[in-house]
């Protein structure tokens, strides 16, 4: 505390974006990440969605938020974020990652798989939905992945993450849209989350294993990425320092 004055640092941040956000080609958007502490402690310019929402309004509708999985305190509800900035028009992307206790940026849906089910979950919805606003939203997202893979390799960490955005998002397809919403305004909330969960618990992997033959490519990616030899190939084209940490 004291390190700075909290309301000039806003006043002076806000400047800047508004200088960048004049310059917006037309068809740009300025996509707006929050994150509540790392690498400051005390203190960081934009520390919740709420205040990149708050200034994406201030800066216009180019001007959205990119919601980073982990950069939310524990126990978050990231899905309830979504779906509102969604309904807003405001949200401009992700970055999608895994955490456990802090912005760990492990594999995607590695730690909490049922947290990216639900946020998928508020995407198809809005996708499958009557509002025409909530489908145009929905299909200006951004999807980005960004992680530190430091034991695992690389590239096969990315195919995992990928791997398993499309579970996700073939889970949330599962869901009885009509059912759901049947229970919800009876207010059955056990039939409600039954038929969540049970949606989750659908094992889709044999239909997307399919739909990969059906589109000329490897039923089991992982499985053809490692007998590709392309890991081997690159170590032994590029060479390999010895190293004394844990990092690849």
């Amino acid at each position: 505390a004291g390190q700075d004055d909290l309301r000039l640092r806003k006043q002076r941040f806000e400047t800047q974006l508004r200088q960048v956000y004049k310059h917006l080609p037309a068809g740009a958007r300025m996509l707006l990440e929050y994150k509540f502490f790392e690498p400051a402690f005390y203190s960081t310019d934009i520390p919740d969605w709420g205040t990149a929402y708050a200034w994406c309004l201030k800066l216009g509708p180019q001007a959205q938020v990119l919601v980073d999985l982990g950069h939310h305190a524990q126990g978050v509800n990231i899905e309830q974020i979504v779906t509102f900035l969604l309904d807003e028009d405001r949200l401009g992307g992700f970055h999608f990652n895994n955490r456990k206790y802090a912005d760990d940026d492990l594999i995607v849906g590695s730690t909490n798989p049922y947290e990216l089910f639900l946020v998928y979950n508020e995407l198809a919805a809005a996708a499958e939905g009557s509002e025409p606003h909530m489908r145009t939203a929905v299909a200006n997202v951004a999807y980005m992945i960004d992680q530190s893979h430091n034991i695992e390799g690389k590239i096969a960490p990315m195919i995992a993450s990928v791997l398993n955005c499309q579970e996700a998002y073939a889970r949330a397809l599962c869901v009885p849209r009509a059912a759901l919403a049947e229970a919800q305004a009876a207010g059955a909330v056990l039939r409600a989350h039954t038929l969540l969960t049970d949606a989750y618990r659908t094992d889709v992997r044999p239909l997307l294993a399919q739909v990969r033959e059906e589109l000329g490519v490897p039923a089991d990616p992982l499985a053809a990425y490692a007998a590709s030899g392309y890991e081997a190939r690159i170590a032994n084209e590029r060479g390999t320092v010895a190293q004394t940490g844990g990092y690849q």
